[in-house]
């Protein structure tokens, strides 16, 4: 084991924090609560808490997890419902997060608020192709060593990102543009249950069954081998990651909710930002919001492809991880030039998907010594769970009918507002537990009956 001083050790753990932070931030989390501000105006604070359970909570959830639970990457954890579902969700999970979506997505978002601003619409193809390759030669040479992640991003690229987030919220928060104003629509309605909802956009609880894997690595190659310790130390970097999230999200829901009254209501985050880094700064401003959004972007990708890459290398160690990584880098790559759109258009089913049973499975991890770890309990949860999933997926790709949404929603309650998950997983766990309650007593039974008949 390598021995590292407090003094090291300490200083390694906010690193480790800070490129937790720097992984989990992408695009998104700036865009959703800037629309959450303006959309909920003076009920900005409680929807933002609602936001932060979902955007910061979960992801730190998910991070404890992984460390609580022992696994050694999600495949493992999610092989305590079956050996067949383990890889099925494993592979799901990291297509979805890895070059099928968020891996293209950190490209053409960073490319739509740091670069197309400044062409005319005949450069645009031609642009995205150029900065497309740009950016993922970027991250292909951060990606090619994984143990330096820790000194690349949470040493370089993390301050440089708080820092430039800093000049334009600080000075923001500083300077309202006005107070806040009405809640518009279902916000003024449940502020808190749709800061909940929208705290589902960010989709860090889904990558922070990934990213912690990372963590745990950058962890014991600071000497931490301790179960105990590796866990404490693990949830110690999770707390610094989301605590820099709930800052950074606390003052864009802020910054958001007093632009209505200099910028008007917009139609997404991503105008509400570039208006007001404009309305405060001019073409600087942009260029500030730029510089932020690549800031983040860019460090997502690395932590996506260098965990995808990690992954499909165990999964199949005839291929190297440097070949993985080419692999997710020339797809991500090819699948950006697709545009934003048909991103979102191709991967929304998988998310609808793929959310409920990621926080489910997270909520199991805790409760596995209430019920024993028994099989039992896990399966009958999560295929509870995923039926809803799948009818969710299907709904999110085809749609249903007036009249089948009718019955759904009259039937399954919490469907309409995106929680019919919660019954049908709470019932597969009852069932589960009563399952594993009843085979126990059975095979005490049978232990009893066969010592009797031994004497």
């Amino acid at each position: 084991m390598n021995s590292v001083s407090p003094l090291n050790r300490k200083a390694s753990l906010w690193a480790v924090g800070l490129m937790l932070f720097a992984l989990f931030f992408g695009a998104g989390n700036l865009i959703f609560p800037a629309y959450l501000g303006q959309q909920t105006g003076e009920s900005w604070f409680s929807a933002m808490t609602g936001f932060l359970l979902t955007g910061a909570g979960l992801p730190l959830l998910g991070v404890i997890a992984i460390g609580y639970s022992g696994s050694r990457d999600v495949q493992a954890l999610a092989s305590r419902v079956a050996p067949w579902y383990g890889v099925a969700f494993a592979v799901a999970l990291y297509l979805s997060i890895g070059p099928l979506f968020a891996m293209p997505r950190t490209a053409t978002v960073s490319f739509e608020i740091a670069v197309a601003p400044f062409l005319n619409e005949s450069q645009k193809t031609v642009g995205l192709a150029a900065f497309s390759v740009a950016f993922f030669g970027v991250a292909y040479w951060l990606s090619m060593s994984p143990g330096k992640l820790v000194d690349r991003i949470g040493k370089i690229l993390t301050p440089v990102l708080l820092l430039t987030i800093a000049v334009l919220v600080g000075y923001a928060a500083l300077n309202p543009m006005g107070v806040p104003a009405a809640a518009q629509g279902d916000f003024a309605l449940r502020p808190f249950i749709k800061g909940i909802l929208e705290g589902y956009g960010t989709m860090d609880a889904l990558a922070s069954l990934v990213f912690s894997i990372i963590v745990i690595d950058a962890v014991r190659a600071m000497g931490v081998d301790n179960r105990s310790e590796l866990l404490r130390t693990t949830a110690v970097s999770g707390i610094v990651a989301a605590s820099c999230l709930a800052l950074v999200y606390l003052f864009i829901g802020y910054m958001g909710a007093t632009s209505v009254a200099g910028l008007g209501l917009q139609e997404n985050g991503a105008e509400v930002l570039s208006k007001t880094a404009n309305f405060y700064f001019g073409v600087p401003g942009n260029i500030l919001l730029g510089v932020i959004v690549l800031l983040a972007c860019l460090s997502t990708a690395v932590g996506l492809i260098t965990s995808c890459s990690e992954y499909f290398n165990r999964l199949c160690p005839g291929i190297s991880y440097k070949m993985f990584v080419v692999i997710n880098t020339v797809v991500s790559m090819a699948l950006a030039n697709k545009g934003l759109s048909s991103i979102l258009t191709f991967s929304i089913p998988m998310l609808m998907l793929l959310y409920p049973l990621t926080i489910v499975i997270i909520l199991l991890v805790f409760l596995h010594k209430l019920f024993g770890g028994s099989r039992i309990v896990y399966f009958c949860t999560m295929m509870a769970t995923l039926a809803v999933g799948l009818l969710d997926a299907y709904k999110a790709a085809f749609g249903f009918s007036e009249e089948v949404a009718a019955d759904i929603n009259g039937s399954l309650p919490l469907y309409n507002v995106g929680l019919g998950w919660l019954l049908p997983a709470t019932v597969g766990f009852i069932l589960g537990c009563i399952l594993n309650a009843a085979l126990k007593k059975k095979h005490k039974a049978q232990i009893t009956k066969q010592r009797s008949s031994e004497r």
